[in-house]
């Protein structure tokens, strides 16, 4: 899976005392939740957020080492799993118990997989992403669009198209996460839901500063914070579905419906 080609996040090193011990207030509104495991912490973060009353980030927490152009980064495609077999299992399995037989699914940061399950009948299956012989190679989209999100944040779809938006291991390269999931919502039908799946891996010169320099606990609240944020989705919750803590990679959930 060419493990070397990827780093781990530097945020991941300690999960349960987080980045917010030595790095206090990076996160706005973030509070350290009390529970005797990994999963029910992860749960916890999202049941009562206490956020700021308006959008509490600045335009350094969403810079990155390299602002080259991400085109040119992308250009080569990577035929690679993000994430070890036993998280992508996690994480086909998740989606086999959220998914309807006839959802239209927009994939976005998609590449060559999605890890949809294979014995689900989707409507139209659409992949977004930066990598035109990547979602070329991925067997489950009906459609691709090339596109990159940072550089125009718009998804080129009417409202209420999709009944599921998801995006693998992918929120922590958005720099503009804030119109992004406010095009999700726009795009979402009222009660459809978007799914994003986390891990402690990414390329670190192109994943946003602030995600650098906060823990697993705090993704989840980062992440919750974008859906709410946008002011399209009703509360978002968050889910520890790592398959073997400690012995493999990582993965949590963060999802939210769009009001109806």
């Amino acid at each position: 899976m060419m493990r070397n080609t990827l780093t781990r996040c530097l945020a991941s090193a300690t999960l349960f005392t987080g980045a917010s011990a030595f790095f206090p207030g990076k996160v706005p509104g973030f509070r350290m939740p009390f529970a005797l495991t990994m999963s029910s912490m992860t749960e916890k973060v999202l049941q009562n957020p206490k956020w700021p009353p308006e959008w509490p980030y600045s335009a350094e927490d969403f810079a990155r080492q390299d602002e080259s152009d991400d085109e040119l980064f992308y250009e080569s495609p990577r035929l690679v799993y993000h994430i070890d077999d036993a998280a992508v299992g996690a994480l086909t399995q998740y989606y086999a118990e959220e998914f309807k037989d006839g959802d239209d699914v927009l994939d976005i940061c998609s590449s060559w997989v999605c890890h949809y399950p294979n014995q689900w009948k989707g409507g139209k299956v659409v992949g977004l992403g930066m990598n035109e012989y990547e979602l070329s190679q991925n067997p489950v989209l009906d459609s691709y669009v090339v596109k990159d999100l940072n550089k125009e944040p718009t998804i080129p779809f009417d409202d209420n198209s999709f009944d599921k938006v998801t995006c693998v291991v992918s929120v922590d390269y958005l720099n503009k996460p804030l119109e992004v999931f406010q095009e999700i919502g726009r795009v979402l039908r009222p009660g459809g839901e978007c799914i994003l799946s986390m891990s402690n891996r990414c390329f670190p010169t192109k994943a946003f500063r602030i995600w650098l320099q906060t823990s697993d606990l705090e993704h989840v609240f980062i992440a919750g914070s974008f859906f709410h944020y946008a002011e399209k989705f009703d509360p978002p919750s968050g889910k520890d579905i790592s398959p073997n803590p400690g012995r493999s990679d990582p993965l949590f959930i963060v999802k939210a419906a769009k009001k109806k």
